[in-house]
């Protein structure tokens, strides 16, 4: 499967945007999570995350968002953090009508960021 199907075969705009509303109900209900959101602009946040992950789905979008270093500088996230936001990313995918697969690609790239997100 091609990068560019999987924003059309998840459904487009209003479908990434169900996914990153699920996901972010899911990341504000843990309390590990929680506390990094505390001082977050969340319309923004919503907004760049649904341009991110459309981005990475092969979408008609390009993502002009700080880089992931420069973002999430300073937060001290650590490994379990990650860990716990791509579980609930790949839960809200698949929750939301995406396919294991993909899902799975989704996260993969997701996961290949994980050393410009944890605090080192």
């Amino acid at each position: 499967m091609s990068q560019s199907s999987i924003y059309a075969e998840i459904g487009g705009r209003e479908a990434v945007e169900r996914v990153v509303d699920d996901f972010y109900d899911r990341v504000l209900d843990d309390p590990l999570l929680e506390p990094y959101f505390a001082e977050t602009d969340m319309e923004a946040l919503f907004a760049h995350q649904v341009q991110f992950v459309s981005a990475v789905a092969g979408g008609p979008v390009d993502y002009d968002g700080a880089d992931m270093q420069a973002a999430h500088e300073g937060m001290g996230i650590t490994e379990e953090a990650f860990g716990q936001v791509a579980e609930y990313l790949h839960a809200a995918l698949v929750e939301n009508g995406v396919g294991e697969a993909t899902a799975d690609s989704i996260i993969g790239e997701v996961a290949a960021l994980e050393d410009d997100v944890v605090g080192k």
